[in-house]
């Protein structure tokens, strides 16, 4: 078998590892398979390669072209993932395993782009929050806006995914418009970089968008700049190392962990050995345990069980893992592969033992592979007695097969158990009783970076314990590093600055690129409904004749749609209402009113009213009032290749100039 030479992706060109470099071994057979060594990389000019290339020329995209791009890269990396899980079987990894971390991975682009779409504006800049009125009269005002930052991303990954791992990462950081280097863990860098290869090879993203080492960071950490960000997964005490750096610290560069964390599973009291959450439990404990041979950040380390089942819990679980098959990730009978490395099964094994001096053994068969070739080893089940008074059990994670069951009294002790994790990245609650999910959720949430509750009733379609999905954050307090990475837009904010900007509504509203209340304003001699999208203009304004509102529209109004609410039919009733001065029209009379004042009802280029946002009512109407409207377009998104998006501020004022109502208006307008 050949050795593989893990190079380095540095300045647009690939750069063998050094002679020497690290060896890598097979999980599996223990034979050497591949070097990596990064001693040849001059890492200051790769900085630089980000800032002076990859940064313009991923910024002089919009976001939306941005996630077009991911969107292409999932499809490219997608057609050819087959070589990544051959590749793969070298980690140890069963092909169940490696669906979690490939197809995991390239489902996570598709969601970023998905959302990038949908969610950030199709421009250079992201206006976070509303505007800020900040004086009186709305001369002054303020806005928050998200830049992306000016540097380079550095990614640190863990060795249990290499591909969903780089990738999880990857796309909100593209996204966001900065260039990343990537630094995959050496011991399955080779996975790692097979994807990269791919990634490259596309030309998809612009030269400078993403760099590779495969090997050690060396000084890198120390040329960082203000601008830069560094993300990393792996060990607490990495993790404390990496972040203690004196560059990091003098510049107050952004790091981003995920570490460390003993998550837990509370089975609720309301369950017995004849509901179905009893099985849903242990299904989903012992797949936690499992799958990847435990090394998953999200995997279940500490059982949390009412006193009352406590042995049933210990002998279901035991009687599930009798029946787990242990052995060669490429043979498709065998439900469990081997730990990363035989340096990790020695870590996994001497953690086992310091916890066997708090708990009784309920389950190990690890002498079966004691003679074993390949990080092969048994799952093992301890039982902690008494877990107020534990130590090692909240402290000390055995990163592989390795779980500890416990007995809790009620819903706060289970809490206090949970809680003593110290920061956990998941804990999960099985019952079927709202109460005790609320009790334990609100006991418990400030310790964990995600909750995940599961019964009978969405079993089917859960996504189970340990599945980090890039809608929701993954991160968690304390021990688990703080960091809230993912979680769709959120994750985005973490490669960008957030500003605030001060001045006036057309200052303001020509940075943001979204006209607000107050700027200037222009009319066309041209109705706005029968301009094209490339033609609209924001600010562009139609101001309607004005439509008096009668006693009759309002009565014929309530019959026609059946609303006969006091405050429009009895003005006795009304009066006595604190917020109206007698009989009022219908709010949604007055849109409907709006609606035929503004709309020109031939076709053109509106194809579509796709909705209302942001809809306030600031004064009544009464039987007499008048009603005009101003139509402005406010913002423009493009969608497809054929129609975009416009955004109108709808303004009802009536007869002495009083605003009424506003709203957002959206409409799907052709391009041309």
């Amino acid at each position: 078998m050949s050795i593989m030479n893990i190079k380095s992706y540095a300045c647009g060109k690939w750069i063998d590892a050094d002679c020497t470099g690290r060896q890598i071994l097979s999980a599996v057979t223990d034979q050497r398979i591949a070097v990596a060594g990064s001693a040849n990389l001059d890492f200051q000019n790769m900085i630089s390669h980000a800032h002076k290339l990859g940064a313009p020329a991923l910024q002089e995209m919009t976001f939306h072209e941005r996630a077009k791009k991911l969107k292409q890269l999932a499809i490219y990396l997608n057609e050819r993932k087959e070589l990544l899980y051959e590749l793969s079987f070298n980690c140890g990894s069963t092909r169940k395993d490696s669906f979690i971390d490939i197809d995991g991975g390239i489902g996570t682009l598709q969601v970023f782009a998905s959302k990038g779409r949908r969610e950030l504006p199709d421009a250079h800049t992201y206006l976070d929050g509303d505007v800020e009125q900040l004086s009186r009269s709305g001369s002054f005002i303020g806005q928050h806006i998200c830049r992306p930052k000016l540097g380079v991303a550095v990614h640190i990954n863990a060795f249990n995914f290499p591909v969903w791992g780089m990738l999880e990462k990857l796309a909100p950081t593209l996204l966001a418009g900065m260039p990343t280097i990537i630094k995959p863990a050496t011991v399955t860098s080779y996975v790692t970089q097979a994807c990269f290869k791919m990634m490259v090879e596309s030309e998809i993203f612009p030269q400078g968008s993403f760099q590779l080492i495969c090997g050690g960071t060396g000084d890198l950490l120390d040329r960082l700049t203000t601008q830069d960000v560094v993300s990393f997964t792996g060990s607490a005490q990495t993790a404390f190392n990496l972040r203690s750096n004196q560059n990091i610290l003098q510049n107050s560069i952004p790091f981003i962990a995920e570490q460390d964390s003993l998550n837990a599973s509370v089975l609720g009291s309301d369950a017995t050995v004849d509901t179905p959450e009893f099985d849903i439990f242990i299904k989903e404990v012992v797949n936690e345990m499992t799958a990847k041979a435990g090394q998953k950040c999200t995997a279940i380390r500490r059982i949390m069980v009412p006193e009352k089942i406590l042995g049933s819990i210990s002998d279901a679980i035991s009687a599930r893992l009798t029946k787990i098959k242990v052995g060669d990730p490429c043979d498709e009978t065998n439900d469990m592969g081997a730990l990363v490395s035989q340096s990790q099964k020695s870590d996994v094994l001497n953690i086992v033992e310091t916890l066997k001096s708090e708990c009784a053994t309920i389950y190990d068969e690890q002498e079966h592979f004691k003679n074993a070739k390949g990080a092969f080893v048994s799952p093992v089940l301890l039982q902690c007695g008494d877990p107020d008074s534990a130590i090692h059990v909240h402290s000390k994670e055995a990163f592989g097969p390795a779980s500890t069951i416990m007995a809790y009294r009620d819903n706060q002790h289970a809490c206090e158990l949970l809680n003593k994790g110290d920061g956990s990245l998941v804990a999960s609650i099985i019952t079927h009783d709202p109460q005790i999910a609320h009790d334990i959720t609100i006991g418990s949430a400030a310790y964990h970076g995600r909750i995940y509750i599961n019964n009978r009733d969405c079993i089917k379609e859960s996504t189970g314990h340990g599945a980090p999905l890039p809608h929701m954050v993954h991160g968690g307090p304390g021990r688990a590093g703080g960091s809230e990475e993912m979680g769709g837009i959120r994750g985005v904010m973490h490669y960008m600055q957030r500003t605030a900007i001060q001045g006036s509504p057309d200052m303001v509203s020509v940075i943001g690129k979204t006209w607000v209340p107050g700027s200037k304003t222009f009319s066309n001699s041209i109705h706005p409904f029968k301009r094209s999208f490339n033609k609209l203009e924001l600010g562009e304004t139609l101001v309607t004749k004005s439509r008096k509102i009668t006693l009759e529209d309002i009565q014929q109004f309530a019959h026609f749609t059946g609303d006969t609410f006091y405050a429009h039919m009895d003005e006795e009733a009304a009066k006595a209402n604190p917020f109206f001065p007698g009989r009022v029209a219908h709010g949604y009379l007055l849109l409907s009113f709006a609606a035929g004042l503004f709309v020109e009802p031939n076709p053109g280029p509106v194809l579509a009213n796709t909705g209302l946002m942001d809809l306030s009512f600031q004064k009544p109407v009464s039987p007499g009032d008048s009603i005009s409207v101003s139509l402005t377009v406010k913002r423009k998104t493009k969608r497809t290749d054929t129609y975009g998006e416009v955004r109108w501020h709808v303004a009802l004022k009536n007869q002495d100039n009083e605003l009424v109502a506003t709203y957002t208006l959206l409409t799907m307008n052709a391009y041309n």
